[in-house]
């Protein structure tokens, strides 16, 4: 009795707070504890998995496949297994997975996973890798056909995505720095290298690096290198500004980047050349910079996220790239584009989606946006056998889920309001907004400064609603 009540403890107040992911199936297969450290790693909520079977929940698996349920048939440990995979989010995510029986009495009555993210280190050791092997094979690797992106690949006819289009054009004839806005998932890695390819520069290296991937000093020496003996096992090697020149680099997620950092970067974009990590010289480069961020920049430098400085050096030419749940008229272009693709890819001979489903996609608020619909389409054509038409079937449960969910939501936010309609959250929150910062301007006559002070922002912040809301006098 004492022993069941340490082991409830254990299972109640401890694995649940511990850093590395807990998954539990029971002898049926079906999960009975999922703890907050792996709803993290692989995007899904708690109540989408518990009491569900493990290969319900993860269609792409299969008893050879899936850890946890070779072990529950074989009774074997798996230790130290390494798995890459997307999660919900269409991340892609590495770990480092050991899987053991759970035993009584010589019956096998589950088994448990213990899952720890390595997904940092592991996107880190293949850029160092990529690194190793221009610096190693300089003229190989100029051989290689590279895939990347070009604007015949971004796929819409939304008035604000063609706009942002446009711009991104015009950026190609110029070398001046660019600063992409847009969600996470809306393309903007695939807007980088379609200005990249188009510009004069296309014959020259795109590299791209996500700022939130590293921790500060680590991503300071993947910028701008490392001089022997700057640190304990520090060799000399070139950094991604130096991989970089004559071409571009691109900097994803830079409201991430620390102050410190930022301001380094700052001089580098200024003076035009670099200095390693530990080094004394200074070598002159000649890099175009792409940054991107998944904030609103003007509210990111309020936030103190983004210096304003810097803001200024890199905000030359600015793309707004709208989110899917914004260009729902573009849904059902992406939609053909992508089951031709995997059409071609997965060897199918998928032609549409039903109805029924086309009706949620339109009616879902996207929270992934386009990068959500690919991995949506993916996952539900690898389910679909011999039929042509994708239907609700095909999806993994957790998609119906979130889209009853969301339909939920829009109920209640027309309950609230029953004069007018919102696709989710934010459109009602947008036009609460708007309404709050359209009495302050017509009780100051448009003053532009007088408002910003009453309502507590700035007037360049002001100024930017003001164009996002289209209000004028």
């Amino acid at each position: 009795m004492e022993n069941t009540k340490i082991l409830n403890h254990i299972v109640q107040n401890i694995l649940p707070h511990i850093e590395e992911g807990i998954h539990v199936i029971d002898e049926s297969g079906k999960t009975i504890f999922y703890n907050s450290a792996m709803v993290e790693i692989e995007g899904l909520e708690e109540k989408q998995v518990i009491g569900k079977h493990l290969l319900e929940v993860f269609p792409s698996l299969n008893d050879e496949t899936s850890t946890l349920i070779k072990v529950l048939k074989t009774g074997k440990t798996i230790e130290q297994f390494k798995q890459s995979y997307l999660n919900l989010k269409g991340k892609k995510i590495s770990t480092i997975n050991t899987t053991l029986p759970l035993v009584e009495k010589s019956k096998i009555i589950g088994a448990i996973e213990i899952a720890k993210n390595i997904t940092n280190v592991s996107n880190l050791s293949e850029q160092i890798i990529k690194l190793q092997e221009r610096l190693i094979e300089p003229v190989k690797s100029e051989k290689k056909i590279k895939k990347h992106f070009t604007f015949d690949n971004i796929i819409g006819n939304d008035k604000s995505f063609i706009k942002a289009i446009a711009f991104a054009k015009r950026a190609c004839k110029t070398s001046s720095s660019v600063l992409i806005y847009g969600d996470t998932g809306t393309g903007k890695e695939l807007f980088a290298q379609s200005i990249h390819y188009e510009s004069e520069r296309k014959n020259k290296p795109f590299i791209a690096q996500n700022c939130a991937a590293l921790p500060e000093n680590l991503l300071e020496s993947i910028l701008f290198g490392t001089s022997k003996g700057s640190f304990t096992g520090a060799v000399d090697r070139p950094g991604l500004f130096e991989q970089a020149n004559g071409g571009t680099l691109f900097l994803d997620e830079i409201n991430s980047m620390s102050l410190p950092l930022q301001a380094k970067l700052l001089r580098v974009l200024q003076e035009g050349y670099v200095r390693r990590v530990g080094g004394l010289k200074d070598i002159s480069i000649d890099v175009r910079i792409i940054a991107a961020t998944n904030e609103n920049p003007i509210e990111a430098i309020e936030k103190k996220n983004i210096r304003k400085d810097l803001y200024y050096r890199i905000n030359v030419i600015s793309i707004n790239i709208p989110p899917l749940k914004k260009r729902k008229e573009d849904i059902s272009l992406l939609i053909d584009y992508f089951i031709r693709y995997y059409n071609k890819k997965l060897n199918k001979d998928v032609w549409m989606i039903s109805e029924e489903l086309l009706e949620a996609f339109l009616k879902y608020s996207w929270p992934g946006n386009v990068r959500e619909l690919e991995n949506f389409i993916e996952s539900a054509m690898n389910m679909v056998i011999e039929e042509h038409v994708i239907k609700k079937e095909h999806l993994p449960s957790y998609v119906e889920e979130l889209m009853m969910q969301n339909e939920s939501l829009n109920t209640e936010y027309k309950e609230v309001n029953k004069f007018e309609e919102f696709e989710n959250l934010g459109d009602y929150l947008e036009n609460i907004e708007r309404k709050i910062i359209k009495s302050y301007l017509d009780k100051n006559e448009f003053n532009i400064t007088r408002a910003s002070k009453e309502l507590g922002i700035s007037r360049q912040n002001l100024q930017y609603k003001m164009r996002k809301f289209k209000l004028s006098t």
